[in-house]
């Protein structure tokens, strides 16, 4: 009799359940297609995959004086108007990623001087001299010489204030050789 009432049900289960899952596709329920905190922590999806952008400030000489973290998605030139907070009178050397009107105010009311190539789609092209700009391969000198610590090329650390302290480290590193 016991097994009479349990086939009467069908598959034992009570009438108005349904699937273990509230919706009836694959996949995760709930998060989407990012990792939380991933924005917060700096780490950004582009084409390349998984990627954080370091913003940095060098001297003449190649060595760093100021770093801001970006997730690999983010504007540049969002990231240069927190960077530009204290200049001295200077000529700033910036890559194309930064021309934007925003940026050249900053740098002008700091009484320093934008040496930007201007984007190719800018109605309004500002001077530019090539002969200042080679100039600009202390900054390029500076990364090469931070991607020589294997654990900052690659990123180890999860956390956006451990990179970046790891980053400072290595700076200082910089400073002292």
């Amino acid at each position: 009799m016991a097994r009479g009432v349990r086939d009467a049900g069908g598959s034992g289960r009570s009438a108005g359940r349904g699937a273990d899952r509230q919706h009836t596709r694959e996949g995760p329920s709930l998060g989407g297609w990012r990792k939380r905190g991933a924005c917060s922590q700096a780490i950004g999806v582009s084409r390349g995959g998984r990627n954080t952008k370091v913003h940095a400030i060098t001297d003449r000489q190649g060595r760093p004086l100021a770093f801001h973290l970006t997730p690999g998605q983010a504007a540049d030139c969002k990231a240069g108007e927190r960077l530009l907070a204290d200049l001295p009178r200077c000529i700033v050397h910036a890559d194309r990623a930064y021309d934007s009107n925003r940026i050249r105010d900053i740098i002008e009311e700091q009484g320093a001087v934008p040496n930007i190539p201007p984007k190719s789609n800018r109605r309004w092209k500002s001077c530019f001299s090539k002969t200042l700009y080679k100039g600009r391969n202390a900054i390029e000198r500076m990364f090469c010489r931070l991607k020589d610590c294997r654990r900052l090329a690659t990123r180890y650390d999860k956390l956006a204030a451990n990179f970046l302290g790891n980053i400072h480290l290595a700076a200082a590193i910089m400073w002292w050789l």
